[in-house]
């Protein structure tokens, strides 16, 4: 009998193949050529799952995507629905920063599809919205909790979320290190909810 092929795990093979790609020459560097050497497998089976390069990108982008998801999952069933807001957050934002291999491959990834999408190779920046804007309403429900309006709920949420990116990237270039990226976490959130917590020296289990 032929052996019979999973296709979600064909398709994941060549996703995590264009992210590898990503990380080691940038957007530019991916190719169809390229994507099957890395995914080890021929240019005419990636082109079978995938009929252009726009349609691997963008499956890659949500792959990116449901894995943190999947990631801030685990850390919220762990914390429990009765976590405080403040903690809740902290812990979103923490999962953000490219604090081990799989963030770090995460954050290179992401910041190339936001460029890419600024300069116009191959998507557009409203494919890559949805992510952010998902992000802003968690928070914001988060902060809603504490008894901001819903008004003023999301503008904080949207600042803190345009925050982090930076915070990853500026982490990401060695500008600052895990020790002081926790911290200013938590000065960015003392800022913005006006709410004291632990220290993040106090908070190891988020590194």
């Amino acid at each position: 009998m032929p052996r019979l092929v999973d296709h979600d795990v064909r398709r994941k093979q060549i996703t995590d193949a264009v992210r590898r790609v990503i990380v080691g020459g940038g957007l530019e560097s991916v190719t169809f050529q390229t994507v099957a050497v890395e995914a080890e497998m021929s240019i005419r089976l990636v082109q079978y799952y995938f009929g252009s390069k726009r349609e691997f990108l963008l499956a890659t982008h949500r792959s990116v995507m449901e894995d943190a998801g999947a990631r801030f999952m685990r850390r919220w069933t762990t914390m429990g629905q009765d976590a405080a807001p403040r903690a809740m957050i902290h812990a979103i934002l923490a999962e953000l920063l490219p604090l081990d291999a799989q963030r770090r491959e995460e954050t290179i990834v992401l910041g190339s599809f936001g460029w890419a999408a600024v300069t116009g190779q191959a998507i557009t920046a409203e494919e890559t919205f949805a992510a952010p804007r998902t992000l802003v309403t968690v928070i914001a429900n988060q902060i809603a909790r504490l008894g901001r309006a819903e008004a003023r709920a999301q503008r904080d949420a949207a600042l803190i979320t345009a925050a982090i990116g930076g915070l990853a990237q500026g982490l990401l270039q060695g500008y600052d290190t895990a020790p002081s990226a926790l911290d200013l976490i938590d000065h960015l959130l003392d800022c913005v909810l006006g709410v004291t917590t632990q220290s993040s020296a106090d908070q190891s289990d988020l590194l």
